[in-house]
C-alpha cells in the first residue's frame, strides 16, 4: 500500500511537472502568435496577460485558503512588469524559439551571476559549461542572414534579466502563491500606465485578447501556482534541470504550430546554451572557504 501511494505521488509529480513546462513554453508560443497573427499590440498583450494572471492567482489563493489575501512588494512587481513588457515587445519581431532561448539564457545567467556574487565558486566543469553557454549567446549575434533582430533580442535579454531578479527576490519571501498574486496585482498598475503612455498605438481584437488571457490565466497564473506545488517534491537540482526543456519545447512548438524553421545558428546556439547551463546546474557548486 505504501509503495503504491509513493508511485501515485511520483507519477502525479511527473505529470504536473510536464504540464508546467508545457505551460511555460506555451507563453512564448501564445505571445508570438498573438503579435504575429492578430491585431493586438504588445502593450495591450502585456496588460491583459498581467490582469488575467493576477485574477487567476487570486482565485487560486481564495480556493486554497478560503479567503482572499496577497502580499509581495513593489520592487518585485517592477521586475515582473519589466519581464512581461520586454517579453511582449520582443516577440513583435522574434521567432518563438529564438525568444525562448534568449530568455532562458538570460534568466539562468542572472541566477548564476548572483550565486557567484554571493560567494559560490564554480568547479572546472561548471566554468566550461558557463563558457560554452556564453559562446552560444554571443554566437546568436554574429552577422549573417540568420541573425535575429537586434532590438527584439536585446528586449528579450532584458526580460530574462528582469525575470531572474524577480525569481531571486522571491526566494524565502513567504508563500509563493500569495506573493505572486500581490506582485501580479501591483504589476497590473504599471502595465496600465504603459497602456496609457502608448494609447495611440493600442489595437485590440477578440483573437488577440483571447491569446493574452490564455497566456496570463493559464500559462502564467495557473502554471506558476501548479509549479509552486510541484517544486517541494523535486530536488533543487531536478527543479532547475527540468526547466532546460522549456526552450526546446518552445522551439518544437514554433516549428509545428507557427511554421518556423530551425536554422543551423539556432540549433548550435541551443546546444551550447542549454548544454552549457546543464553542466553548471548538474555539477555541485562549492562555497568560498
Amino acid at each position: 500500500m505504501h509503495e503504491s501511494r509513493e508511485y501515485v505521488s511520483s507519477l502525479r509529480t511527473v505529470l504536473l511537472t510536464c504540464l508546467v513546462m508545457l505551460a511555460f513554453a506555451g507563453n512564448s508560443l501564445l505571445c508570438r502568435v498573438a503579435l504575429k497573427e492578430t491585431g493586438i499590440d504588445a502593450s495591450s498583450f502585456t496588460s491583459i496577460r498581467l490582469i488575467s494572471g493576477s485574477a487567476m492567482l487570486l482565485l487560486v489563493v481564495k480556493i486554497s485558503r478560503g479567503k482572499l489575501e496577497y502580499s509581495g512588494n513593489w520592487r518585485s512587481a517592477f521586475a515582473l512588469f519589466a519581464y512581461a513588457a520586454g517579453f511582449s515587445f520582443a516577440y513583435v519581431t522574434l521567432p518563438a524559439a529564438t525568444g525562448a532561448l534568449l530568455l532562458f539564457g538570460a534568466v539562468q545567467s542572472t541566477m548564476i551571476g548572483h550565486a557567484l556574487w554571493k560567494g559560490d565558486y564554480l568547479q572546472k566543469a561548471q566554468i566550461l559549461g558557463l563558457f560554452i553557454a556564453i559562446c552560444g549567446l554571443i554566437g546568436m549575434f554574429f552577422p549573417g542572414l540568420s541573425m535575429p533582430p537586434l532590438l527584439g533580442s536585446l528586449l528579450m535579454l532584458c526580460a530574462g534579466i528582469a525575470w531572474g531578479i524577480y525569481s531571486l527576490r522571491g526566494r524565502g519571501s513567504g508563500d509563493p502563491t500569495t506573493v505572486s498574486a500581490g506582485n501580479f496585482l501591483r504589476a497590473v498598475c504599471l502595465a496600465i500606465v504603459l497602456s496609457i503612455l502608448t494609447i495611440e498605438h493600442i489595437s485590440l481584437d477578440n483573437e488577440g485578447v483571447g491569446y493574452a488571457i490564455l497566456s496570463g490565466a493559464v500559462a502564467s497564473g495557473l502554471g506558476y501556482a501548479v509549479w509552486y506545488t510541484v517544486v517541494p517534491a523535486l530536488k533543487a537540482t531536478n527543479a532547475a534541470t527540468v526547466q532546460l526543456s522549456v526552450p526546446v519545447i518552445a522551439a518544437l512548438g514554433g516549428v509545428l504550430f507557427l511554421g518556423e524553421s530551425i536554422t543551423l545558428r539556432l540549433a548550435l546556439a541551443s546546444l551550447a546554451i542549454v548544454g552549457g547551463i546543464a553542466l553548471v546546474i548538474l555539477v555541485k557548486t562549492d562555497r568560498m572557504p
